[in-house]
């Protein structure tokens, strides 16, 4: 099993809108993001630890501006946090083992498969394409793909 950790030469080598969003739990402008109108297959991982965090599976066009999710990958590498900012009453949605801010979580996502929505900021995500799983140390997410005849999302 890998091993996933926050370091600070990780940190360091965020870029200036990465740092703010994932360590100052801010939030980038919606639909101007890498990630809001990707529908390539692969898995996205933790920008700081490499934890997988969401599959191009489940992630579906919400129409917020942000990448959105029906499920985490691995429930364990995702933490829900009681978010009290600006106002609201939101759950807060973080990595587990970086501690990084990833974005929220509403009731408002996709009836049949589950009702949420994980609405998270692209800066806080490295995409994995499939065909690097291998190369890049997620082999074991391959075959959902392999599974789903390409995995188109």
């Amino acid at each position: 099993m890998a091993e996933y950790r926050k370091t600070p030469e990780a940190v360091a080598r965020l870029t200036p809108e990465q740092f703010r969003v994932t360590q100052e739990s801010g939030t980038e402008r919606p639909f101007q993001n890498a990630f809001h109108d990707s529908h390539a297959p692969g898995i996205y991982v933790d920008i700081v630890s490499g934890e997988p965090l969401f599959s191009s599976l489940d992630k579906f066009d919400s129409g917020c501006g942000w990448p959105s999710f029906t499920r985490p990958l691995e429930d364990e590498h995702v933490a829900e946090k009681r978010d009290i900012t600006h106002g609201m009453i939101r759950t807060e949605v973080r990595s587990t083992h970086a501690d990084s801010h990833l974005g929220h979580v509403f009731p408002d996502g996709p009836r049949d498969k589950g009702g949420l929505r994980y609405c998270i900021n692209s800066a806080s995500l490295r995409f994995i394409p499939v065909a690097d799983l291998e190369k890049e140390g997620y082999a074991d997410y391959a075959a959902q793909f392999a599974a789903r005849d390409g995995g188109e999302a």
